[in-house]
């Protein structure tokens, strides 16, 4: 039986732990500027801040049963698989290994894992389904990490999708036999070139045997591509900028609304498959690290969980979960994303206010002498300065709230501070009963 989670109230601005800073010079969304006609706003491409969108990820395994322990079993490790003395058992929190584990915080060193059930139906495949949801676009920005205990999977694929899980599409092939295992021949993330840097490849280097405790990562290497238009430590970040707005597919392929882990065969200890031993065959997770930020389309420079839906807010006239579309009262055909270029600030390209569409002059500048108004009848905060403060941490993560001052020209706007939820779901048949409190707010 599943049991509701316990709505906690937060504001959150979601907090940076990723290592590769792609984005502060588009924090800010506007600034309000003097002329001789009087106070205006100037307005720019933006984004909100990356976060470890684990921290408000949705974790669903399949097929039902696949979690170890129930019924309780005992299993054995790679290393030492004659001593099967452990035990999984759903019943005993000490024993227990749900699905939310991959997605804690773990902490004074203790690791806690999911893990499923032993590969005791040999020859029929152990497969398993981790599917990972947001419920809104994504771009990802730095390497997604998938942290295995007791060996990584002599093979896997990593899946995205873009419409919310209705369809997917491989992102990337991981076999110790690319050949056998996906008929691909195997390549490295370095083998490829600017003009086929999306190209969908299988890489041999996270899935042969060294050893359960040496090696235990399977990375997705977004930070690699990157590098291959800024350089390797990403010095030029500028020309990946340009590539983004001229290279068609580009954005696209770093953006997702939901990922999924396919499991298709276990570590087996560098031999073949010993079936008067299955108990030591398994999958076992104990993190998945997803460095990304909300896409809104270069129209937002904030993310919020607002009943429990991550939400941008919109700025430059526009509106949606996205920022997708102009807000009511302005020329819809009008909308289009913001764009990087021209470096450094961007083009804003806002939406156009219907009665003065034939009009409308620069995209980036607003000739009204007050702030507008949003389309929900809230006077507009505007970002003066913003600092971000990035944490890169392993097992922890550390919220970085951002202080937005609001400036209006002659009267005075009430900041209401919204009230948002987080929920964190976990399926398989069990719903996660309980997680960190946290309340953040922010004026």
């Amino acid at each position: 039986m599943s049991h509701p989670l316990p709505l906690l109230p937060l504001l959150l601005l979601l907090p940076v732990v990723g290592r590769c800073q792609t984005g502060s010079q588009f924090d800010v969304c506007r600034s309000l500027r003097s002329s001789e006609a009087g106070p205006g706003w100037e307005f720019y491409a933006c984004q909100p801040p990356q976060a470890n969108m684990k921290e408000v990820m949705q974790i669903r395994v399949d097929p039902p049963g696949i979690t170890c322990g129930n019924p309780p079993e005992r299993f054995c490790t790679l290393e030492n698989p004659y001593l099967c003395s452990d035990e999984c058992d759903a019943s005993s929190p000490d024993l227990s290994h749900p699905p939310q584990l991959m997605g804690d915080r773990e902490r004074g060193g203790l690791i806690t894992y999911w893990q499923t059930v032993t590969w005791s139906r040999y020859p029929e495949p152990l497969l398993a389904n981790i599917t990972l949801s947001w419920n809104k676009s994504l771009e990802v920005v730095d390497d997604i990490i998938v942290t295995f205990e007791y060996g990584r999977p002599t093979s896997m694929v990593l899946e995205k999708s873009l419409d919310k899980g209705v369809t997917w599409q491989p992102y990337q092939y991981y076999a110790d036999d690319c050949l056998e295992a996906f008929g691909m021949s195997p390549k490295r993330v370095s083998d490829l070139a600017p003009s086929n840097l999306t190209r969908v490849i299988c890489t041999e280097q996270y899935s042969r045997w060294v050893g359960a405790k040496e090696e235990k990562i399977v990375v997705f290497e977004v930070r690699a591509r990157f590098g291959v238009f800024a350089g390797p430590k990403l010095i030029n970040i500028d020309a990946l900028y340009t590539r983004m707005e001229t290279m068609k597919g580009l954005r696209d392929f770093f953006t997702f609304t939901n990922l999924r882990l396919r499991l298709l065969r276990p570590a087996l200890g560098g031999t073949y498959v010993q079936r008067d031993n299955l108990l030591k065959y398994f999958y076992a997770i104990s993190n998945i690290d997803v460095p990304a930020r909300c896409k809104c389309n270069m129209h937002a420079a904030q993310c919020v969980l607002r009943d429990a839906t991550l939400q941008c807010e919109c700025d430059h006239n526009t509106s949606g979960q996205d920022c997708q579309r102009c807000s009511q009262g302005f020329k819809s055909r009008s909308w289009r994303p913001g764009s990087y270029l021209p470096l450094p600030k961007g083009t804003a390209n806002t939406c156009e206010a219907a009665e003065t569409a034939a009009s409308a002059g620069d995209s980036n500048t607003a000739a009204s002498d007050r702030p507008s108004a949003s389309s929900d009848g809230v006077t507009d905060t505007t970002t003066i300065t913003t600092t971000t403060t990035d944490s890169t941490t392993t097992d922890s993560t550390t919220i970085t709230t951002t202080t937005t001052d609001s400036t209006t020209t002659d009267s005075t706007t009430d900041s209401t501070t919204d009230t948002t939820t987080i929920t964190t779901t976990i399926t398989d048949s069990t719903t996660i009963d309980s997680t960190t409190d946290t309340t953040i707010t922010t004026t």
